[in-house]
């Protein structure tokens, strides 16, 4: 059995524990003032809320991208694929051309898609608060879209992984 330890405010041990938890990855993007803009985020949760439809993101302060996006109508949330390591990490990144070479699909409301993810979903920003060094955002979905032959890719342990299915099933 593990030994509970307290919490020293040791960022490392905290974000090792919190590493062991499997999330799903997903983009959140749009096209703002003319230009795509994405944030990557793996503390991404759907079933909020069905009435209103609601997700959640918790967002870092320090974000750059954050600000552009909740200024938009509309943004589009790509849950990434197994597929999508390498995009993952391109779009996560700070420098270049954060879409180079990535096949995106745009609304007419400027929500900003992947291809090949196997969620979309359309949102608008329904409620932002504080929530330590990061705001939690809740956003109402309006559209979505799926495919559930293309499997999710998983953040676990400090890196990406793919689902495998069970023995027997």
């Amino acid at each position: 059995m593990p030994e509970l330890i307290d919490y020293s405010d040791d960022p490392k041990a905290l974000f090792a524990t919190f590493a062991l938890f499997p999330s799903g990855v997903a983009a959140l993007s749009a096209v703002v003032d003319g230009n795509p803009v994405v944030l990557v985020a793996s503390s991404f949760q759907v079933g909020i809320s069905a009435k209103p439809p609601l997700v959640l993101v918790a967002v870092q302060h320090t974000s750059t991208s954050w600000p552009k996006l909740a200024t938009v109508p509309r943004i589009g949330i790509s849950v990434l694929g197994e597929a999508h390591d390498t995009a993952a990490r391109q779009m996560a990144s700070k420098a270049g051309d954060r879409f180079a070479g990535i096949p995106t699909t745009t609304t007419p409301e400027g929500s900003l898609f992947v291809d090949g993810a196997p969620v979309w979903l359309e949102c608008s920003v329904h409620s932002q608060f504080p929530a330590g060094d990061h705001d939690v955002v809740l956003l109402q979905v309006h559209k979505m879209a799926t495919d559930a032959d293309l499997e999710p890719l998983v953040w676990h342990g400090s890196g990406f992984r793919a689902l495998q299915p069970r023995v027997g099933a």
